[in-house]
């Protein structure tokens, strides 16, 4: 019989597509560890994103609220998780669970202000801000890039291993465009660290209390820098970038102004691109970013099967698992990289699989999940209440027959879905986008349907969702 409080294991990548895993179709690597855990396991093939930024999308998850209700909707403005709202960590706790947390937190705006290229600066307040959240064990390795801009956990081991300048100089050069390999030996790439601190913590762990650790990889997150020996995983010959230039000469795009360089674009990979313009990458820029990504999921992968390995050497199959990650990236697809104000699906689709005690199935879901919902499938393993969250446990959200829409939100945008229809709004600034997509007839998402006659009464009933949704926590 299961253990009526399982040892839970919460494993996220950051930034990862679903499609980069041959569970879900990809051929460019073999990702063997994570295709096992789906082949023991669901694999839902409709799971979103509640927010295309790292912050509120990892504290949607970790409190089960949607950023208007836990108040971290910014990757930017000084609005960190609320002490006092009830996460993850805090209410296992209460059940008596031992929480640890390996990898990325992010759950505070980064200071990128204080950011410099000749020097890693403190980061203790973080560390401390993190472990108030109801951490018990914490090994922190908050991003590629913080972990060179800030002495955290794994930076300070970087530097005594004597690796760490390298890898900033490569950080900061502007000429790599952030794709390079990494600077360093493989077992020193923060992936290769965060899996083995993961896999050894779980090896070791004797306490009496269940275990509850969230092992959290900060790639496949630029920058774009898989170790090179990982490069041969890699088979570019079945990889195809997609791309219709024609698409952005409607201006109403939400990217037509980052594609062509305009002062109001805004996406990640924006910053690194000649003239400002993404148009402006070349092809062989684009072959080594997603040769570099891949290559690093591929490493990922081998990090995760040596901690599901040591899982069930130690839990055998008592163990709760749950894969997913934070967002997806464009990738190069639509002539973008990073994620910033993305609806497509290359960013709002994400990989979510997961190993019930004791069941070893093979299932495949349809259900319309999201990232909300996660937190409630981790409370009633344990035997507590989840009304409080704007999500449910995966097993009644299928039961259910799945969410009828979706949502997505982060500062100055929101999204809504129902799974064929999608409707994007921004209000940045000067930017003002509005974009209603079609997935059933045009699947790789190129025409704004917003002014179309036809689609009108799609438009009414996705704006009346945005409207309820916000309405019925803000203005009760």
């Amino acid at each position: 019989m299961p253990n009526s409080r399982p040892p839970i294991i919460l494993i996220t990548c950051d930034e990862l597509r679903a499609d980069a895993l041959g569970c879900y179709g990809n051929r460019v690597i073999e990702t063997p560890n994570l295709d096992a855990l789906a082949a023991g396991g669901t694999r839902f093939q409709r799971a979103f994103t509640n927010s295309p930024w790292c912050l509120p999308s990892r504290c949607s998850l970790a409190t089960g609220l949607y950023p208007h209700r836990n108040g971290a909707y910014s990757n930017f403005r000084d609005i960190p998780l609320d002490l006092e709202i009830p996460n993850i960590y805090t209410l296992l706790r209460g059940a008596a669970y031992h929480s640890a947390h390996i990898g990325k937190c992010h759950y505070k705006p980064v200071p990128y202000d204080q950011t410099r290229p000749d020097a890693t600066l403190p980061y203790e307040d973080f560390r401390e801000y993190y472990l108030s959240l109801g951490i018990d064990h914490l090994a922190l390795q908050d991003d590629k890039q913080v972990s060179v801009w800030f002495m955290d956990d794994y930076a300070r081991e970087l530097d005594a291993a004597g690796y760490l300048a390298a890898y900033r100089d490569a950080t900061w050069d502007r000429s790599k465009a952030k794709v390079f390999a990494f600077p360093g030996p493989a077992e020193w790439h923060p992936d290769s660290w965060v899996g083995r601190k993961a896999a050894d913590y779980v090896a070791e762990y004797q306490g009496d209390q269940p275990l509850f650790l969230w092992a959290s990889f900060s790639g496949p997150h630029y920058p774009f820098d898989a170790p090179a020996e990982y490069y041969d995983c890699v088979d570019m010959s079945a990889d195809a970038r997609f791309h219709d230039a024609s698409e952005f000469d409607d201006p109403s795009r939400i990217h037509a102004a980052t594609y062509h360089g305009r002062p109001t674009g805004a996406i990640d990979g924006m910053g690194a691109a000649p003239g400002r313009a993404t148009k402006n990458f070349a092809e062989s820029y684009w072959r080594a970013l997603r040769r570099n990504y891949f290559a690093n999921v591929a490493q990922i992968d081998a990090c995760i099967g040596r901690i599901l390995s040591a899982v069930e050497r130690r839990f055998g199959q008592e163990a709760l698992v749950i894969f997913t990650a934070d967002h997806g990236e464009m990738l190069g697809n639509h002539g973008l990289w990073g994620k910033n104000n993305c609806a497509y699906e290359d960013v709002w689709n994400v990989p979510l699989i997961v190993k019930y005690p004791g069941d070893d199935q093979a299932r495949l879901s349809d259900a319309l999940t999201m990232l909300v919902d996660l937190l409630p499938t981790c409370l009633a393993a344990a035997g507590l209440a989840h009304d409080f969250c704007d999500g449910l446990p995966l097993r009644e959200r299928e039961a259910s027959g799945g969410a009828r829409y979706v949502f997505a939100e982060g500062e100055g945008f929101l999204a809504v879905s129902d799974g064929r229809y999608k409707l994007t709004r921004v209000a940045q600034g000067e930017r003002r986008h509005k974009e209603l997509i079609d997935l059933e007839s045009d699947p790789y998402e190129l025409v704004n349907r917003i002014d179309d006659p036809e689609c009108q009464p799609e438009l009414a009933r996705l704006n009346a969702q945005l409207v309820d949704h916000l309405m019925s926590h803000s203005l009760k």
